[in-house]
């Protein structure tokens, strides 16, 4: 399959690294302009700056905001009014330990606000802005990282697992919305991938017990997702593909769907 993404502009939220900045790369790669997304301007230069290098002939830019706010948001759109293609990836998760309802009981106000602002909102805002527009123009995509979490609400995260289901919800809500436009909205569901955030916390895991990464990613998947059918961490290249394919033409029969890229986690066929 050739993915042929010439004269399509797309923004990817969250992009200055992980599943997004994998993103990024496969839509440049298939000849989309891209728009690169961090909440720090050097971070999202030096991103930018490597893309560029790394794709010579594709229109790469960078726009530094922070989508857990209006105001961030209102900063993309001054500098991106338009799109055709929206990857809704930005998003954070805290990991924590879990010894019983009493762990979870302590998660205050603010951790469950707050990535519900990050995680949903700003997908929601960034929707609202560019799917009429896409509309309009009769072609469109949009996606949402979600999460296996969204149907297998992890205990330790379940702030998280919340906003990763409300995903979903918003994203079926938002296909049903453009039904027959010639718009798709999709959303993507990841399982434990080596990401900044995870293949962090892995490594911190594996200096502290003085064992390998691989091996601490083993003991993860052993204790909280044994069910894992190809028995390791994802890459987020490998994520990255099923959100390209997702924004791709060939992709047009596809829409209003939870895509899973999780490797078998979720224990059921549907």
């Amino acid at each position: 399959m050739n993915i042929e993404l010439k004269g399509r502009k797309a923004i990817v939220t969250g992009s200055t690294a992980g599943i997004g900045r994998a993103t990024a790369e496969g839509l440049a790669r298939a000849g989309a302009s891209v728009v690169i997304n961090g909440r720090g301007r050097v971070r999202v230069d030096e991103a930018v700056r490597q893309m560029r290098q790394a794709f010579p002939d594709s229109d790469i830019s960078g726009i530094a905001a922070d989508l857990s706010t209006a105001a961030g948001a209102e900063t993309v759109f001054a500098q991106a009014p338009d799109a055709d293609v929206l990857v809704n990836n930005v998003g954070t998760a805290y990991i924590r330990d879990y010894n019983g309802i009493e762990d979870i009981a302590k998660i205050p106000d603010e951790d469950w606000l707050g990535l519900f602002q990050l995680n949903v909102m700003s997908g929601v805002r960034m929707a609202r802005h560019y799917l009429p527009r896409m509309v309009r123009k009769g072609w469109g995509r949009v996606v949402f990282v979600s999460s296996e979490s969204a149907v297998n609400i992890p205990k330790e995260m379940l702030d998280y697992g919340m906003t990763k289901t409300a995903q979903l919800a918003v994203s079926r809500g938002l296909a049903e919305a453009v039904a027959g436009t010639g718009v798709t909205v999709n959303a993507v569901l990841p399982g434990p991938t080596r990401s900044e955030i995870l293949g962090d916390f892995m490594a911190k895991q594996a200096e502290a017990n003085g064992v390998t990464q691989e091996e601490a990613e083993q003991g993860f998947l052993k204790a909280m997702r044994p069910t894992t059918l190809i028995q390791r961490f994802a890459t987020t290249d490998e994520v990255a593909n099923m959100i390209v394919y997702a924004c791709s033409e060939q992709a047009s029969a596809t829409t209003g769907a939870a895509l899973r890229v999780e490797g078998g986690v979720v224990r059921f066929v549907a």
